[in-house]
């Protein structure tokens, strides 16, 4: 399938309950990464599928918002905006990483784009 579903991202008030919950349901590890200014970013990985991360900021709703890979972040923000698309955030880089863009579809769901850093 093209653009498959690369990365998970639970926005949580509290990261340690929801690594309870989600570790003991699912078996899950998580692996803590500093991001600098207070913020922690949980990483898991389960044995199949995409992995992905569980944060806490003040002010970002208590969801979890799948990230789409594509090829070309900028074109596909465009094509995106050009279907009707609003734009949240993004392009963004995550430096070292990649480049993302979160967006609410023409009927408000929420969704992200992620475009990998190449090697």
């Amino acid at each position: 399938m093209a653009n498959p579903f690369v990365h998970l991202e639970l926005a949580t008030p509290d990261v340690a309950k929801s690594k309870d919950f989600y570790g003991k349901l699912f078996g899950w590890t998580f692996t803590d990464n500093d991001m600098g200014n207070g913020m922690i970013y949980s990483m898991f990985k389960p044995d199949d599928g995409p992995g992905g991360g569980i944060f806490t900021t003040p002010g970002v709703p208590n969801v979890w918002l799948a990230y789409v890979g594509v090829d070309d972040i900028n074109a596909a923000t465009k094509q995106a905006t050009d279907l009707g698309a609003t734009v949240i955030r993004g392009p963004h880089e995550v430096p070292g990483h990649g480049w993302m863009t979160i967006l609410t579809d023409p009927t408000g769901a929420a969704i992200a784009l992620w475009q990998p850093t190449t090697a």
